[in-house]
């Protein structure tokens, strides 16, 4: 079941696009991690399903749907009551997430209170089962952000996340600030959760070791544009677009002990007008006249998908 999707989103500042024709589905259950370098739209990607782009954005699509709702045209009511309850959003650094001046207990407690008119009573009662749920002390719980470890922090971050029990959970790079001890429970409890509750999850990353251990569906993004997706197992040996194949290539191998590293010579062109050209163009080691032209999205299989001239 298609939790929420998404055909031919684009999103504009001014004539600069920040991200081209992007279409994906979100399915219940299952955890879908959009990859790629930084700047290359997950973000802005991943704020336009909440619709919390800035004022300048302008962000259309073909389909936009949440469980038959028309994010884009839906009004500021219909948003406040699916923002924090339906979906739920993990952002990439807790300490700019939470307020410093309120209890982690009175900040997820804000939102039970809030969307599920629970008495202060009930909300203590669930934010305490909620703590516990995700490995949060209970001497904790009514601590200061600023006085919780990063980790905690994040935590805290889960925990409100979940509150209200959410149909979607969009977390971005929420591991990235953590160390590995912790980055491994944070997404253990994610994974878990999802399976527990049967959400779908959205989960963007640019680390492809967090990706081969979570992901269900896997979609390589570059310079604002989807160029691959594809199921992860079928990903990870069978990668189609040059810039996936790139990006695997520089994964370490500790079999070979290679001296150096493999690397993607170039940089990622900036934002601008729509191309007429492939944008991973001056990059490509397989690079033909055909990269000269715009290349669509085509379908290799009914769960594999590529932007490239070499499977016309």
């Amino acid at each position: 079941m298609n939790i929420y999707s998404v055909e031919n989103l684009s999103i504009q500042f001014a004539q600069n696009y920040v991200v081209h024709d992007v279409s994906f589905y979100l399915e219940k259950g299952k955890i879908f991690c959009l990859v790629g370098e930084s700047g290359s739209g997950k973000s802005m990607t991943a704020l336009s399903l909440l619709k919390l782009l800035p004022e300048q954005a302008h962000c259309t699509a073909s389909k936009f749907e949440f469980l038959g709702t028309d994010i884009l045209k839906a009004s500021d009511k219909d948003l406040y009551s699916i923002r924090g309850k339906e979906i739920s959003m993990i952002f990439q650094e807790p300490m700019t997430s939470l307020n410093p001046v309120f209890k982690a207990s009175s900040q997820i407690m804000e939102s039970l209170q809030y969307h599920l008119k629970l008495s202060k009573e009930e909300s203590r009662k669930i934010c305490l089962e909620l703590c516990e749920k995700v490995g949060i002390p209970l001497e904790k719980v009514d601590e200061y952000p600023h006085k919780l470890s990063g980790g905690m922090r994040q935590r805290i971050m889960i925990a409100m996340a979940l509150s209200c029990s959410p149909k979607l959970l969009i977390a971005d790079e929420p591991t990235t600030a953590l160390d590995v001890t912790i980055q491994g429970q944070i997404l253990a409890l994610l994974k878990s959760l999802v399976q527990e509750k049967q959400m779908a999850m959205l989960f963007i990353t640019h680390d492809l070791g967090i990706v081969s251990e979570l992901a269900d569906t896997v979609g390589v993004m570059y310079a604002g544009e989807l160029v691959e997706m594809a199921r992860a197992k079928d990903f990870f040996t069978g990668a189609k677009h040059p810039y996936s194949k790139a990006l695997i290539s520089c994964l370490p191998k500790i079999e070979n002990n290679p001296e150096r590293l493999n690397v993607i010579h170039g940089t990622v062109p900036k934002p601008g007008a729509q191309r007429d050209y492939c944008a991973f163009r001056d990059r490509c080691a397989y690079k033909t006249s055909a990269c000269n032209q715009k290349q669509e999205l085509k379908a290799l299989s009914d769960t594999q998908f590529v932007r490239c001239c070499l499977y016309n």
